[in-house]
């Protein structure tokens, strides 16, 4: 296991749940729809966070075997916590599995190929423990034009601190986050009947504070940015978001629409003799 096989700043499961486990919550039914999953599966959950995923398949699915791996400790602590025994999860590192070939029906992966630096090894690593036959899927943001919050946050950043305009750049070319690079490594894997879509979802915020509170944390690259900026910047940018956020009307409820791009693919039936 190594802190190379992710990008991800992960050590705060609480503050995780609070950035991101909403979405995750609101994407998982639409990409569980989308995996084509039989009753009977066993699943792997690759990068499962705090469980969100797996607790939406233990609902979808309640006959499925369940497994998570994740790379943050804390992250599966908090999912063994949250599901019990419906679901078993571990430590593992997406690009060096511990685990035998050919040993899931569904490898599924919700949010987190894009903070892998080689993600062509975690596809390869999903397609080695998935049975002959069986699928393999993943869905990512399309952090340029789909994400909204993402665009309204990053952009806004480089407009009042010239240090985020090179954050802005990376986040928005992520591996895997632009159009048909996810369907593209999905072939290069070998797979077949590959299929690619689009999931759209909306998130609703009831406030600013609501929206604002979460980059206050201490998971994931905006909230890793926050915490490194000084008082003064920060809150010329808090002003600043919250500008962005009104929009020239009362503060309260907004929502936003958030695109991931999905794939799912067949590993290929092993060779006869």
């Amino acid at each position: 296991m190594t802190a190379a096989s992710s990008t991800f700043s992960a050590h705060h499961a609480e503050d995780y749940e609070s950035m991101m486990g909403r979405w995750s919550r609101r994407l998982a039914p639409a990409f569980i729809d989308f995996a084509g999953i039989p009753p009977d599966a066993r699943i792997l959950d690759l990068g499962c966070g705090t469980g969100v995923l797996a607790e939406a398949l233990s609902g979808a699915v309640p006959r499925a075997r369940i497994v998570g791996v994740d790379l943050s400790g804390p992250y599966v602590e908090m999912a063994r916590s949250r599901l019990g025994g419906a679901a078993e999860f571990r430590v593992d590192d997406a690009c060096d599995l511990d685990l035998p070939d050919g040993s899931f029906d569904h490898v599924l992966s919700l949010l987190m190929l894009h903070f892998v630096p080689d993600p062509a090894r975690a596809v390869a690593e999903m397609r080695r423990v998935c049975r002959a036959g069986g699928v393999v899927a993943a869905a990512v943001w399309d952090a340029s034009g789909g994400y909204v919050v993402n665009r309204i946050f990053f952009d806004t950043a480089a407009m009042v601190d010239p240090d985020a305009e090179a954050r802005r750049a990376r986040n928005y070319a992520r591996p895997m986050t632009r159009p048909g690079e996810l369907e593209a490594a999905w072939h290069r894997a070998g797979l077949l009947d590959v299929q690619a879509t689009q999931l759209l979802i909306r998130m609703e915020f009831s406030q600013f504070d609501d929206w604002w509170q979460p980059f206050l944390g201490r998971e994931g690259p905006i909230a890793e940015y926050v915490g490194g900026l000084d008082d003064t910047t920060r809150r010329t940018l808090e002003a600043a978001l919250r500008r962005a956020y009104l929009a020239g009307q009362p503060d309260g409820p907004r929502s936003y629409a958030a695109v991931a791009w999905a794939v799912r693919g067949r590993v290929p039936p092993v060779p006869a003799g």
